[in-house]
């Protein structure tokens, strides 16, 4: 039996699930077990609640434009929810869709301008007949880790003031092909393009998203043993 419980909410997952949202979840209960914890998922959707109060963890993938505009309509319902649980320092994986709607808004693939929940202040425009696809590395200037994925998306992210990026791009594109960034952090907040899904070929970033859970659920236990855990690489 694991000494330690987290929950997670996988917001949206029944239509945003296109890019291997449930690998990270696979992932996140991989590495909880070596960490002597386990988790339970709830699917938020939509026309349902989100009570920050009740989750440790969340994840917020992506799907293609059709389905993003339609989550688009039931995010205001949620807004405040998201925020508190952002502002509470609690982790959060956004992938691709979940990234742009975080921010600002982003531009579909049709010119059509689709509202974020503006809780992060990046914003996305929209490439004329291209997209960013291929494998790609970026370095975390913070923890010196490299990070390796593939990236394959249409939207052109610019970062704005109190987020810093993932990583700096080694190889490929990231975020606008511009900038040599990928990806946002934001207080515990994860976004990436990586698709794949990112927490199994990265698994310092798993560990990170747990401990943060852990440390802000159970405050006055000892994780340093959890702290020391080997990630070994599998890319």
């Amino acid at each position: 039996m694991t000494k330690y419980h987290l929950n997670l909410a996988h917001l949206y997952g029944n239509l945003l699930n296109t890019y291997s949202d449930v690998g990270n979840i696979i992932a996140l209960r991989y590495y909880a077990k070596q960490m002597d914890a386990d988790i339970t998922v709830q699917v938020i959707s939509i026309g349902q609640e989100f009570d920050p109060a009740k989750f440790d963890l969340a994840l917020f993938g992506g799907g293609q434009d059709y389905e993003q505009f339609v989550v688009s309509k039931d995010l205001p319902n949620k807004k405040a929810g998201i925020k508190q649980f952002i502002d509470d320092q609690k982790p959060l994986l956004a992938i691709c869709g979940g990234y742009q709607l975080l921010g600002q808004y982003y531009i579909g693939a049709n010119g059509e301008k689709i509202p974020g929940l503006n809780i992060l202040p990046h914003y996305t425009l929209s490439q004329d007949h291209n997209r960013f696809i291929g494998n790609i590395t970026i370095k975390n200037e913070q923890t010196g880790d490299e990070y390796h994925g593939f990236e394959n998306h249409n939207g052109m992210t610019f970062l704005g003031d109190g987020e810093r990026p993932l990583g700096k791009v080694i190889s490929g594109h990231g975020n606008n092909g511009q900038g040599k960034t990928e990806g946002a952090i934001y207080k515990e907040v994860y976004c990436s393009y990586f698709h794949g899904p990112i927490l199994t070929r990265n698994g310092e970033i798993a560990k990170h998203l747990l401990l943060a859970a852990l440390h802000k659920k159970y405050p006055n236990e000892d994780f340093s043993k959890q702290e020391q855990l080997v990630i070994k690489p599998t890319f």
